[in-house]
């Protein structure tokens, strides 16, 4: 057995708040801290008990230094993981398998790194809870370019399809699950999947008990960094996620 399947039973013991908020980064030096402190301050001024879970995937740049850093400014909050680069999706899924782990756990929430996944909205998300157990956000406007909104389009009338039911916006990283929901979802999908965000909307779309509620947002641009698509991945991984959603079907 490899540390990185071990990584979700080491954190778990660590989540004492309600509220864990899955942040997987990569190369995300010149945007990470801000992203962090911005939605601190929703989260401080709602008055909600929460925690950060940090997963560095194997970044290239000062990410991981700066991380550390701030785990260590505000342990409390804050929880650092590092290891090795497996994707954005396995890096999801490991989020996911930490926190749901624990039973002092209620709520997972699921952001990008690059500030595009804007706050403002949370407190929206957040008063949907009583009536739901998937609260996502379904994107009316992006910033983004046309290239990623084209993306989304085509991932969404793929597994809507495959799937038999509107999949809404399935490979949003906004997204608010309570911890129930999601593990039982998790233990129908492999860790081997590459776009468990996808695959995650999918399983939990399967079941006709699931309450679900949408939020409209806005996409913001990336904060920092550079905003760049290789169609040709992007495309491999389509096919090959429609191959692994077909595998989910009941």
């Amino acid at each position: 057995m490899s540390f990185i399947s071990l990584i979700p039973e080491l954190i778990s013991p660590l989540f004492k708040a309600p509220l864990v908020v899955v942040i997987p980064i990569y190369n995300e030096a010149t945007t990470i801290k801000s992203v962090v402190i911005e939605w601190a301050r929703v989260f401080q001024r709602l008055e909600i008990d929460y925690q950060f879970l940090l997963i560095n995937d194997g970044s290239k740049d000062e990410t991981l230094k700066i991380l550390q850093a701030m785990e260590s400014e505000d342990p409390v909050h804050i929880v650092v993981v590092d290891k090795a680069n497996a994707g954005h999706g396995r890096t999801c899924r490991l989020g996911y398998s930490a926190a749901v782990a624990s039973s002092q756990v209620e709520w997972i929430l699921q952001i990008d790194s690059d500030g595009q996944c804007d706050p403002g909205y949370f407190q929206e998300f957040w008063s949907r809870r009583a009536n739901a157990d998937c609260v996502f956000g379904r994107r009316i406007k992006r910033d983004d370019g046309i290239a990623r909104a084209l993306t989304s389009k085509i991932c969404k009338l793929g597994a809507t399809l495959l799937g038999g039911r509107d999949m809404v916006d399935p490979n949003v990283p906004y997204r608010l699950m309570r911890r129930e929901i999601l593990a039982d979802a998790l233990k129908s999908i492999p860790a081997s999947f590459d776009i468990h965000n996808v695959a995650i909307t999918f399983k939990l779309k399967q079941s006709p008990d699931v309450r679900w509620e949408y939020v409209p947002i806005r996409f913001r641009d990336r904060q920092g960094g550079s905003n760049s698509i290789n169609l040709l991945h992007v495309t491999h991984l389509g096919v090959s996620m429609l191959f692994d959603l077909a595998k989910l079907k009941k």
